[in-house]
C-alpha cells in the first residue's frame, strides 16, 4: 500500500503563505501525475491543482489560480504546493493524491482520477 504523507499545514493570518509537501514512503511519485485537493468543513473535496510526472505542466482551479503554485522535486520524491495570499476561505484539510497516468487530463480535478491518497494536513486562515 502506497502511503502519501502531507506536511506543512498550520495556522496563518489572511495574506500569509504556507508551503505544503507531499511525499510517498514506499513507492515513487515520479512516474505519475500528482494532485492536490482541499476539503473545507461541511463541503465536498475540491481539486486545486495537478502536476504532470515531469513537472512540465500543471493545472489549477480558478479559485487558486495566481495564488497557489504546484511544483515537484523528483530527486526527493516530493511534490509541493505553495500557498500565497491566503484567504479565510482557503481554510480546510489539504490532501495530495497520486494519479493514474503521467499527465493531468481534462478531468484532473475529479477524485476518481487518483488512486492513492494521504491523510491530509490542516490549513487554517484567520481574518
Amino acid at each position: 500500500q502506497v502511503e502519501l504523507v502531507e506536511s506543512g499545514g498550520g495556522s496563518v493570518q489572511a495574506g500569509g503563505s504556507l508551503r505544503l509537501s507531499c511525499t510517498a514512503s514506499k513507492l515513487t511519485l515520479t512516474t505519475l501525475a500528482t494532485g492536490w485537493f482541499r476539503q473545507a468543513p461541511g463541503k465536498e473535496r475540491e481539486g486545486l491543482s495537478c502536476i504532470t510526472y515531469s513537472g512540465g505542466a500543471a493545472a489549477y482551479a480558478d479559485s487558486v489560480k495566481g495564488r497557489f503554485t504546484v511544483s515537484r522535486d523528483n530527486a526527493k520524491n516530493t511534490v509541493y504546493l505553495q500557498l500565497n495570499s491566503l484567504k479565510p476561505e482557503d481554510t480546510g484539510m489539504y490532501f495530495c493524491a497520486r494519479g493514474q497516468s503521467p499527465h493531468c487530463s481534462d478531468s484532473w480535478s475529479q477524485q476518481s482520477m487518483y488512486r492513492d491518497w494521504g491523510q491530509g494536513t490542516q490549513v487554517t486562515v484567520s481574518s
